[in-house]
């Protein structure tokens, strides 16, 4: 049986990540993400490209230009932030207007609608609530803490306001006995989760885009799950071991220790709602 036409056949979507040279697990979600979209017959295409990895976002005069059928490409930053890669590198590589929500391609028919990052939409509150129900299925959550891990760093780092604006959000819940946005780099530090929380039970939720050298290896150590930052605990922690041992009784507390949000199967929705989202009132302003 012959698959359903594209609900938008007109459309393609283009994600787009930072990827690493050091961690092939950097560009896992983005990929997967891809692909379940995919299979959701959206889009007449569905692509997927990336700062520091294949296929690079350098490439973008190759994508869609072998399609006539295609006229618009909403493009979607899989970053936590706004922040100098989402304003300055991505409209740069892929030779967007950084002034405007839609570029017209010159030469064809097509306009690149230029969404905002996922880390935007409404729904990441609920996401970060979903994983920390998760990771400590049936726990008291007023006799927990709830702590949010940014990077932070003297640099500028929007990942960091992003992640005490959840924190804030999630503190309106009135969920949790206490929410705290917590950093590797920068106070407050994750690595002082003992002293900055006196509840029974403590559920850290990294809020970063993919798992990675900070998750398997950084935080545990930071947390102190692990004592150093090895390539044999790197290795062994990827298989998925420091995720699976929950809890873990540190400082006379319940441990929970999730993976990195952006692993989370409902960002591919958020990602299709920042497209379609972007996409009407472009439509509607060029039209």
């Amino acid at each position: 049986m012959p698959d359903a036409p594209p609900a938008h056949p007109d459309t393609a979507l283009l994600i787009v990540g930072h990827g690493s040279t050091v961690n092939p697990d950097s560009g896992a979600p983005s990929l997967a993400h891809a692909a379940a979209i995919r299979k959701r017959g959206i889009f007449a295409r569905v692509g997927c490209v990336f700062w520091k990895e294949e296929p690079s976002l350098r490439d973008w005069p190759f994508l869609f230009n072998d399609d006539s059928d295609i006229r618009q490409v909403c493009v979607v930053p899989n970053f936590i932030s706004e922040g100098y890669f989402t304003r300055t590198v991505i409209p740069r590589e892929l030779g967007l207007d950084p002034s405007a929500a839609v570029t017209h391609r010159v030469g064809t028919e097509q306009r690149w609608v230029y969404c905002p990052p996922v880390g935007n939409h409404p729904a990441m509150t609920d996401l970060l609530l979903q994983r920390a129900r998760e990771v400590a299925p049936g726990v008291r959550e007023e006799e927990t803490s709830l702590l949010i891990v940014g990077h932070g760093t003297g640099l500028n780092d929007n990942s960091a306001v992003a992640a005490k604006r959840q924190a804030e959000l999630l503190r309106e819940r009135s969920r949790y006995a206490a929410v705290l946005s917590t950093y590797m780099e920068e106070p407050p530090l994750i690595a002082d989760w003992a002293t900055l929380t006196d509840t029974p039970n403590v559920v850290v939720v990294p809020f970063f885009i993919s798992d990675g050298l900070h998750s398997y290896q950084d935080i545990p150590v930071l947390l102190g799950i692990e004592t150093e930052p090895t390539a044999s605990a790197s290795e062994r922690l990827r298989g998925g071991e420091v995720f699976a041992q929950n809890p873990r009784r540190l400082h006379g507390r319940s441990l929970y220790y999730a993976s990195a949000i952006g692993t989370e199967a409902h960002f591919a929705d958020i990602i299709v709602e920042q497209a379609l989202g972007a996409l009407a009132p472009a439509v509607a302003t060029s039209a």
